[in-house]
């Protein structure tokens, strides 16, 4: 696996790839963590999609600012790594936090993004506090796998109080409902059927709100699939990025065909 450090408004962000034949897919993690809990799905995907993972700043390997970026900035800053790093047009994988990431970077820079995967997006709104977040998460905890625990636990400590309540409170403010009516992207909305912080009626609205979006749901696996369930995860996403590249060749197939018959 391949690391690589980008200077980003001079702060270093690191990301790692698993150079694949396929188009570029980059992974984006969720609040307080990092992207380390993405390797798994890289080397999953490494063999058939130019997979990467990247560290926003402040969190994991990456060096933010003193002063916590919020949700916005963050993107911003992704995006700009997506220029220093020479991606163009990626496909975004968000995770939880990651999803609104994601949601936000594509709605504001449509140009950049030819497709979405969103694995456990939040938040639910029937669910915007902290207090229903917590007890949400509680009993997420015995869905996940046990090694995953340390890595988290590492990345808190790495981020620091401050950073970790910063990013939290701007998960739970942004309104990404209001977000995905504006995602033109193709998306793959993805569910743990054992979630317990993204429930099944949420994913649903989700897919509804997206003007291009389709739900799936992976068994056995609770809120964080990449973790848990990285080679299902990583079919999914395969089969998905399949059928949309089907999908476009037969509009531009269809568009061709309308041309001459046009012109005749």
């Amino acid at each position: 696996m391949q690391r690589m450090t980008r200077d980003v408004a001079g702060s270093p962000m690191v990301a790692w790839r698993e150079a694949g034949r396929g188009p570029p897919v980059v992974c984006v993690h969720g609040a307080g963590i990092s992207s380390r809990e993405f390797r798994p799905l890289l080397e999953a995907l490494g063999p058939h999609l130019d997979a990467w993972s990247v560290d926003l700043p402040g969190f994991g390997a990456g060096r933010g600012p003193k002063r916590p970026l919020g949700l916005r900035a963050l993107a911003d800053a992704l995006a700009e790594w997506l220029t220093a790093a020479g991606l163009e047009q990626v496909v975004l994988l968000g995770c939880s936090f990651g999803c609104q990431i994601a949601v936000d970077l594509a709605a504001r820079f449509p140009e950049r993004v030819t497709a979405l995967v969103l694995v456990g997006p939040t938040v639910d709104p029937a669910a915007r506090g902290f207090l229903r977040q917590a007890l949400r998460w509680a009993r997420n905890a015995p869905q996940e796998r046990a090694s995953m625990a340390p890595l988290n636990l590492a990345d808190y400590r790495n981020a620091g109080p401050r950073r970790l309540v910063g990013v939290f409170a701007e998960s739970l403010s942004d309104r990404v409902e209001d977000k995905l009516p504006h995602v033109c992207a193709p998306t793959l909305v993805v569910r743990g059927a054992r979630d317990r912080l993204v429930p099944q009626e949420w994913a649903e609205e989700v897919t509804r709100l997206l003007p291009a979006g389709r739900l799936a749901v992976v068994p056995e696996s609770g809120h964080m699939v990449p973790y848990r369930r990285p080679r299902a995860l990583a079919a999914l996403v395969r089969y998905f990025l399949a059928q949309d590249q089907v999908t476009a060749a037969r509009a531009r197939a269809g568009g061709r065909a309308a041309a001459r018959r046009a012109a005749r």
